[in-house]
């Protein structure tokens, strides 16, 4: 069981080191791309600027020396300059290395906020890119934190690649030879020492802490789930009353956030008190030799004042390396997690010679078409279906069926596993996702608006629409007059995911947006599902008009609405079991015709 456990372990960090070059491997080139000539001019400025605020910080301490040995009256003061103004120098050096600092950040900070947008629009596109499968069985709130913990670490990462281990280990180095070239061996053998053990020692409990912040993300990450899941589903905790069970279970998770978090900071208070213990080990060590020198004569009290100042300047660069470690590591982890995410492979792209869709006539062909979300579980089996182009043809079928899945392929938010589906004969895996989905307009059975004005949503069919065409679109879904009752017309907030309507306004929202796409290839997804009798008349002389010249497939559950369509397909568990007229099905007296009899005993019953 150890053996295993140990095994695990160190197949853990070996797979988080792969991760770790991965990351600085896909941030590095933001630092020099080759099409971006400012990039690499800025780069070049924030290192000089870099270079010489630590040029300017390994010399102060020496100035601070010589004032010190001027008040006392020892030596000769470099420069012709007296103690005041060896200080005054000494408080501008301070003031150069602060100032060359800010100077490389503010140069830099251009770089790190273009890198920052690029690779979180590149991450956004990417989960736009990724299939309808991902997304269904991805948690949204856990999504969105990755996505947010990833983003935040690239500037960090950037500074880290620049600024930090290079500047750091050239800063020691300077300082390390000053000693020895002002002293003597042993100061160099103390500071060396103390080095090497502060770096092993952070480097392992970094290490060791790395675990705890994955654990700690985790819950964090399954924390922020429930809560935007529970919130998206506000309407259905309020039925059910369900305020005090939602709270719990986002309390227990946030239990489980609480005690990882809480081994986080014990962990963080005892790095730094051993850091500290490490680092003033160190600096006593190397002052008592120089105060054993001043004792002796050797050295003078602006030696004394000189090495503190250099033990000093010794410990801030190596608290920053404890600092930049650690938050290397969370980087790492953080953005390691999104990486993960932009090389999740999409499930439907493009074919590298996919051409744009031509659609002449609309003719769509299903051809022995297969499907199944699940190998062990197929939803269409062996489906062949022709819609000429201009005609109407209705899917009708009990749930389950396989009704809106042909929906689903022909938008292509799926490929089929079996035989084809053509558009006017051309393959839909062959063309351009783009230009598929510009040709098809698709009226969803549950319309989801976005927190926005009724303008946008509608606007929201076509990217550029005008007023005009805006208000022409909401007249043939029958909501113009609704909206103009409105307080703030069309500059009414819907809401989210359009809440603030009712399920008949958000369908009527949903069919207007369709129609100003003005599509040749129309999809009703149970378009009138969520209207009253009288609207669904409406809606339907609104359709009628809407498909005329286009190809329309419209897949119902209420037959009434379908009665006109050019051809009825009924589907039963994958396969077509009757097609024809409205007419034709009656009179065959099959499965139609049990259907239409149930649906109007059930009309007849609800209207009693």
């Amino acid at each position: 069981m150890t053996k295993w456990h140990t095994a695990s372990e160190e197949e853990l960090a070996r797979n988080e080191q792969r991760s770790g070059w991965r990351t600085i491997r896909r941030v590095a080139p933001y630092l020099w791309p080759e099409d971006q000539n400012w990039v690499k001019i800025r780069v070049v400025l924030a290192l000089v600027a870099l270079l010489a605020s630590k040029l300017i910080a390994v010399g102060t301490p020496m100035l601070y020396k010589a004032a010190v040995d001027a008040l006392a009256g020892e030596g000769v003061p470099p420069l012709a300059l007296g103690a005041v103004g060896l200080t005054v120098a000494y408080g501008m050096a301070r003031l150069m290395t602060n100032g060359f600092q800010q100077l490389r950040d503010a140069i830099f900070a251009k770089v790190a906020q273009r890198a920052l947008r690029t690779l979180a629009l590149q991450t956004f596109e990417h989960i736009h890119r990724l299939s309808m499968r991902y997304h269904i069985t991805r948690k949204t709130g856990g999504l969105s934190r990755i996505i947010e913990r990833g983003v935040k670490g690239v500037e960090f990462l950037l500074r880290f690649l620049l600024f930090s281990i290079g500047p750091l280990v050239l800063e020691l180095l300077l300082i390390a030879a000053v000693l020895f070239w002002l002293f003597d061996v042993w100061y160099l053998v103390v500071v060396a020492v103390t080095i090497a053990a502060y770096v092993w020692f952070t480097f392992k409990v970094t290490e060791w802490r790395v675990k705890l912040r994955r654990e700690m993300n985790d819950q964090d990450t399954d924390a922020n789930q429930k809560a935007i899941d529970s919130l998206l589903n506000f309407e259905t905790v309020k039925y059910f009353g369900a305020e005090k069970r939602e709270a719990a279970r986002y309390d227990a998770a946030m239990q489980g956030y609480e005690r990882a978090a809480l081994k986080t900071s014990y962990s963080l208070a005892f790095l730094n008190f051993g850091q500290s213990l490490l680092i003033t080990s160190g600096l006593v060590g190397v002052m008592v030799l120089a105060a054993i020198g001043v004792q002796n004569g050797t050295l003078t009290v602006g030696d004394f004042v000189m090495v503190n100042a250099y033990m000093i300047q010794i410990t801030m660069p190596l608290n920053f390396l404890g600092t930049v470690y650690r938050e290397i590591r969370q980087s790492l982890v953080d953005m390691g997690e999104m990486f993960d995410l932009l090389e999740q492979p999409a499930e439907v792209s493009d074919k590298p010679d996919a051409k744009p869709l031509s659609v002449t006539e609309g003719r769509i062909e299903l051809d022995a078409v297969a499907f199944g979300y699940e190998k062990e579980r197929p939803i269409l089996h062996g489906v062949s279906l022709e819609v000429p182009g201009g005609q109407t043809v209705a899917i009708v079928g009990a749930s389950g069926s396989g009704k809106s899945t042909i929906g689903r392929l022909l938008f292509r938010f799926y490929d089929v596993n079996g035989g084809a589906l053509r558009i006017d004969g051309q393959d839909v895996r062959d063309v351009t996702q783009e230009s598929l989905h510009d040709a098809i307009g698709v009226v969803p059975q549950d319309t989801v608006l976005f927190n926005d004005t009724i303008r946008y949503n509608i606007a929201y069919g076509r990217d550029g629409a005008s007023h005009s065409e805006i208000v022409e679109a909401a007249r043939a879904a029958q909501i113009h007059d609704f909206i103009e009752s409105l307080p703030e017309g069309y500059d009414t907030m819907v809401g989210e995911r359009g809440l603030k309507l009712s399920g008949g306004e958000k369908q009527r929202v949903g069919i207007a947006r369709t129609l100003l796409k003005n599509p040749p290839l129309l999809l009703l997804d149970e378009a009138t599902s969520a209207l009253d009798t009288e609207t669904e008349q409406e809606i339907k002389g609104a359709l009628a008009r809407a498909g005329q010249g286009r190809t329309v497939i419209t897949i119902a559950h209420r037959l009434s609405t379908i009665a006109e369509a050019d051809q009825i397909i009924v589907l039963e568990q994958g396969v077509i079991k009757e097609r024809g007229t409205h007419t034709e099905l009656l009179d065959r007296g099959g499965r139609y015709a049990q259907l239409w009899q149930r649906q109007a005993s059930d009309d007849d019953a609800a209207a009693a």
